[in-house]
This record gives C-alpha cells, sequence and structure tokens, in this order.
C-alpha cells in the first residue's frame, strides 16, 4: 500500500480524478475543496501524496491552497486552458459544443497562419512528416489506418513544418481538441473520416512553397467546420426556446 501511495502514478490518478471532478462541476467554483481529511479517506492516500495533487492542480490554475484558509476552487476564467489536461477534463462536459466551437475560432487564429509558415520554411524532415502523414491519411482511407490518428498526426505537422516554436509548444494542447472537434464536424458532414482531397490540396500548396495559397485553403478548411458548429449552435438554441 505504501509503494502505491507514494508512487507517481497514484498521485497522478488523483489529479486526473480531482481535476475532472472539479471541471464538471462536483466541486463549486469559488467555494472550498473538500477538507484535506475526507479527501485522503476519499482516494485511500497520504496526505504526502493528496498534497502533491493538490500542488499540481494549482499549478494548472485550478486551486489555490493558502495554509489556514484552506483551498478554494478557483473560477474557470484562471484555468490553464492550454493545459491538456483542463481541455480533455472540460471536454467531458455534457453541451460541449461552445468550448469546440471556441477551440475551433483559435485554430482559425493559428493554422492558416501555420501552414503559410510551413509553405515559407519547409525543410527535408518536415517535409518527409507532412507526406508521411498524408500516406497515412490514404492508408486510412482504404481502413488500413486509423483516420483520426492520421488527421492529427497532419495538422500537427503543419505545426511543426511552421519551424515557429511558440506554435509547435501548443500542439499537445491541439491535439486533444481535435480528437473531440474532427469526430464532432465529420458527424455533422455525415461523414466518417476527413476529405483526404482537401488536405492534399494543402500538402501540394506547401510544397510548392506558395504561401498565401496554403494559408487560404486551411482557412477555407476551418470555416467550413466553424460553419458545421455555428448551425448546430443554432438547432441547440432553438430547440431549448421551444
Amino acid at each position: 500500500m505504501a509503494t502505491r501511495m507514494f508512487s507517481g502514478n497514484f498521485t497522478q490518478h488523483i489529479v486526473q480524478s480531482l481535476g475532472k471532478a472539479i471541471a464538471l462541476g462536483e466541486y463549486p467554483q469559488g467555494q472550498p475543496l473538500q477538507a484535506e481529511a475526507l479527501l485522503c479517506e476519499s482516494f485511500d492516500a497520504s496526505r504526502t501524496v493528496l498534497r502533491e495533487a493538490v500542488k499540481m492542480l494549482t499549478a494548472k490554475g485550478m486551486l489555490d491552497a493558502r495554509p489556514r484558509r484552506g483551498t478554494i476552487v478557483l473560477p474557470e476564467s484562471q484555468w490553464n486552458l492550454s493545459d491538456p489536461d483542463i481541455l480533455n477534463w472540460m471536454l467531458a462536459r455534457k453541451g460541449n459544443l461552445p468550448i469546440i466551437s471556441e477551440f475551433v475560432d483559435m485554430r482559425l487564429a493559428i493554422e492558416p497562419a501555420a501552414t503559410a509558415l510551413a509553405a515559407k520554411n519547409l525543410n527535408e524532415a518536415s517535409r518527409l512528416t507532412l507526406l508521411k502523414a498524408m500516406e497515412r491519411m490514404k492508408a486510412a482511407d482504404r481502413g488500413e489506418d486509423d483516420h483520426l490518428d492520421a488527421d492529427i498526426a497532419f495538422h500537427v505537422g503543419i505545426l511543426e513544418a511552421s519551424n515557429n516554436r511558440f506554435f509547435w509548444n501548443m500542439r499537445h494542447t491541439i491535439e486533444v481538441a481535435l480528437r473531440f472537434s474532427i469526430r464532432m464536424t465529420n458527424r455533422f458532414k455525415g461523414v466518417d473520416r476527413a476529405s483526404v482531397d482537401d488536405h492534399q490540396q494543402i500538402l501540394d500548396l506547401i510544397l510548392a512553397g506558395n504561401q498565401q495559397g496554403a494559408e487560404d485553403q486551411m482557412r477555407s478548411l476551418l470555416i467550413e467546420a466553424k460553419t458545421l458548429l455555428n448551425n448546430a449552435l443554432d438547432e441547440e438554441k432553438l430547440k431549448k426556446t421551444q
């Protein structure tokens, strides 16, 4: 038991369980977290392990722990939304369309620019990465690979090919959100996978060094996704008024 309690894996288990519970609203924002003794009992954890988990959630902006005052659940506005864990927990909520819609807004601000930079800064390693991702998308079309993983590999490959360290640093966050948004927009389109041809056009423009064309093509792809999400949000609002 002691080995389990003090292992990094067990601490991560508490972080994941407690963080998700906070994101799902089981611990109200702005209110004290459950008493330390009760949490230790709930997780069958020592105070040392629990405090380490609380420290990790504090670093993510979800909690504020202070002596003699206890631990407070911070409002969502203070959470680090670029943290892949937090995004994953928030996307587990029911009615996550607004979050995904905001994520596509962020993609619209970043990915077209990253695509233009990829066309400008493409090197041999990035070229091979994008070609491999495209081959995976084609293989997925034949049922020989996972279409979601292949699609994500393509978009993450563009962030890498941009040769912009800030874009590349966002890859983990974007990968998490893409797993939700791609499935959702494909469902709205009535397809089970992304269009290989659409992605091939983007790749061809990158390989040709056509910065403006590559940027415009990526923006067009994302605007289509945004339009589908907007339509779905409008339908949800209509249902609530009926």
